[in-house]
């Protein structure tokens, strides 16, 4: 795993924006396809805003969740609402290009193993992702891979629900697809995420974000969430854990 460090936000949001858009052309060069799954979050919102500033091979892309709240359509706590206004309405990609997660469903058990079936119909069976966007909570949870959640012991599927967290319950992405991805790139920021991040540095599997593939992993942060993961003159860094980079 590796760690970018950026003076503020901002420039990781800019930074990442300008990592996807190199691995959508990588992507469509060696498969003629680009599958993406982005997760949502305030900073990440900026990220979708920058990206869409980006020149893509747009026709190639495949967008899909990572995680989404069980609320209405167009209602402010959806990662969709959000993502279609900063990146989705800016873009040429047409509606079978953007796979959302089927959170309206009445049962989310069978919406979960839908989404299954329609991510190994576009990526493979097993499904392999191009290349998984995730964040990190001040808890040090990732996706809705929520501490305590029965969902962080699932193996057997790839998409599962979550209890309630936050006033939602929630359909996620699981370790077993995350794990799978040819890139994991992260992008975290803030003070409040100091802690957390040194500890996904480290690969404490304590927390549920330490337990995601480690390997071709890439972290954007500004300076605030490094804290003690990097020293100010560094840009960049390995972070080392035997055994698990």
């Amino acid at each position: 795993m590796k760690i970018e460090v950026f003076a503020a936000a901002e420039m990781a949001a800019q930074a990442a924006a300008a990592f996807i858009a190199a691995q959508a052309w990588a992507a469509v060069e060696e498969r003629g396809r680009f599958i993406i799954a982005l997760s949502g979050g305030r900073t990440p919102w900026r990220m979708f805003y920058l990206l869409g500033r980006e020149e893509l091979p747009w026709d190639r892309v495949h967008v899909v969740q990572v995680d989404e709240r069980v609320a209405p359509a167009g209602h402010p706590d959806r990662n969709l609402t959000h993502l279609r206004k900063e990146l989705l309405e800016n873009v040429p990609l047409s509606d079978a290009q953007l796979h959302a997660l089927p959170v309206e469903a009445a049962d989310l058990d069978a919406a979960a193993a839908r989404y299954g079936k329609e991510l190994s119909a576009l990526a493979g069976s097993p499904p392999v992702l191009d290349l998984v966007h995730l964040g990190l909570g001040p808890d040090g949870h990732t996706a809705s891979l929520i501490p305590g959640d029965p969902v962080l012991d699932v193996t057997a599927s790839d998409v599962a629900p979550t209890g309630v967290y936050q006033g939602r319950r929630r359909l996620t992405l699981t370790y077993p697809l995350l794990n799978r991805a040819r890139q994991i790139m992260w992008l975290v920021t803030g003070r409040e995420k100091a802690e957390m991040l040194t500890r996904l540095c480290a690969g404490d599997l304590l927390i549920p974000a330490g337990r995601v593939n480690r390997q071709q992993a890439l972290v954007f942060a500004d300076r605030a969430a490094a804290g003690e993961t990097t020293s100010l003159e560094s840009r960049e860094r390995v972070c080392h854990n035997p055994g698990r980079d």
